[in-house]
């Protein structure tokens, strides 16, 4: 198992990491609003754990619709 972990930066919005953390990692309004302040405030936040595949599937996402709405926001995995 890996945990996607999403970094902070100083340009993506606070809104946006929600948006990612609601419609990714299917969290809900309120926990999605807690890692984002994580992510904020610690510089990095486990967004969950998954399977090496599904891992790598949703960083990928993540990736895409950063670069789609021009925002610099990135994620690694790493191991459980």
């Amino acid at each position: 198992m890996f945990r996607v972990i999403l970094l902070n930066d100083d340009y993506t919005t606070m809104e946006f990491v929600v948006l990612v953390l609601e419609s990714v990692f299917r969290k809900s309004r309120a926990e999605a609003q807690r890692i984002m302040l994580a992510v904020h405030e610690k510089g990095a936040a486990v967004a969950g754990v998954f399977t090496k595949e599904v891992a790598e599937t949703k960083i990928a996402t993540v990736h895409h619709l950063a670069t789609e709405n021009e925002f610099p926001l990135k994620c690694r995995m790493e191991p459980v």
